[in-house]
């Protein structure tokens, strides 16, 4: 048996069929993005300070994950070397090496919307594939309620919760059969230590499922985080701390910025960095 070589090539693609014609499609993909974009602790580069996402229109144009409204303050998630309405889109990734280009075909039920990710041999992937992942749940999903929703991004609430299980995948998959949650994006097909975040919405709040890890410590005897998410979240360290808190882990950042803390009876908490919208 040979190990693959990492440095080769990959393509990776996902698709969703939505029920409108071409031209409309793309329009509600790049014009849109900021509506079917999903808010969420993990989707944006930067969770303590995005406000939106923006696509500027044409060959030349920017994908941006903005930091205020006029835009001088953005991460450029891509440059678009492709614009053709209604056929094709794509774009050179600004994070990391990956190229991506969306297809819009006619279909009978409507459009079909192809993602496609290429990583060229020996590239780097630091986010630049997860439209692959996203776009079929959330463009998916706005596509067949726009009709009737209110032209506005969903925040999400500043409060959620984090719940530990021993298979968080099939967990999920329980959760969204029994109880009708509703998974935003697509699950994988089994638990693996690779699938580290799902996330349901009830209303406008986060129910997160994390692996609960057996490693005989503390952690196995914790089933469930409060996820609160806070203006000045220096500050609120510091007064946690001044109080007596526990603090677990410091100010860290992955997409979002947080730190873990237990109260005065051993129950943890998560505080995490609100973006200025939230």
């Amino acid at each position: 048996m040979t190990t693959p070589d990492t440095r080769d090539a990959r393509t990776i693609s996902s698709e969703v069929t939505v029920g409108v014609d071409p031209q409309t499609a793309f329009s509600i993909f790049t014009d849109e993005i900021d509506l079917w974009w999903v808010r969420g602790p993990i989707n944006f580069h930067d969770a303590a300070r995005a406000v939106g996402m923006r696509c500027e229109p044409g060959v030349g144009g920017r994908l941006l994950e903005l930091y205020n409204a006029d835009a001088d303050d953005a991460l450029v998630l891509g440059h678009i070397t492709t614009w053709q309405p209604g056929e094709l889109l794509a774009w050179q990734s600004g994070v990391d090496d990956v190229s991506v280009a969306v297809r819009f075909q006619a279909v009978a039920d409507g459009t079909k919307v192809t993602v496609t990710a290429t990583i060229p041999a020996g590239g780097a992937d630091r986010g630049g594939t997860a439209w692959v992942r996203v776009v079929p749940s959330w463009l998916g999903a706005w596509s067949a309620r726009r009709d009737t929703a209110a032209r506005a991004p969903v925040e999400t609430g500043r409060l959620g919760l984090g719940i530990y299980y021993a298979k968080p995948v099939a967990a999920a998959r329980w959760l969204a059969e029994a109880f009708s949650l509703e998974l935003p994006d697509r699950l994988a097909d089994q638990d693996s230590p690779e699938h580290t975040w799902i996330e349901f919405r009830v209303g406008n709040c986060s129910v997160m499922l994390f692996r609960q890890e057996a490693d005989g410590t503390e952690a196995m005897t914790v089933t469930h985080v409060p996820w609160v998410f806070v203006d000045r979240l220096d500050e609120h360290l510091a007064r946690a701390r001044s109080r007596g808190a526990t603090i677990l882990t410091e100010i860290h950042q992955y997409g979002y910025r947080s730190y873990e803390a237990a109260d005065l009876e051993g129950h943890h908490w998560t505080f995490a960095q609100a973006r200025p919208t939230q």
